[in-house]
């Protein structure tokens, strides 16, 4: 019976385990990362391999729907991304994390 509980709690936790990991809204909200003008996200310190992961995730989509709308409209992939980059930074909330001349400023 105790093995089976530990097998049982055991699965529990991984199955669990994507519930503890963090979202962008709360990596923004904690000054974690920050919004840069080449439309991606960036890490404002040191990362952890969770923000890392979420940094690379978010980026990924990205440049997919980037990507898309570059062929959709016959432009630039990196016309897109500077517009995106410029309409992400005057969305950003006050307080949140900007890149700006290439450095890290709170908005």
């Amino acid at each position: 019976m105790r093995a089976f509980l530990t097998v049982l709690t055991t699965c529990l936790l991984l199955v669990a385990q994507p519930v503890f990991a963090i979202d962008l809204q709360t990596a923004k909200d904690k000054g974690l990362v920050g919004e840069t003008p080449s439309g991606y996200l960036g890490a404002v310190n040191q990362p952890t391999a969770e923000v890392k992961d979420l940094i690379n995730s978010i980026n990924a989509q990205r440049k997919q729907k980037f990507k898309e709308i570059a062929a959709r409209n016959n432009t630039s992939l990196e016309a897109v991304e500077q517009l995106a980059g410029k309409k992400a930074i005057e969305k950003s909330r006050p307080g949140s994390y900007i890149k700006v001349g290439g450095s890290w400023q709170q908005k």
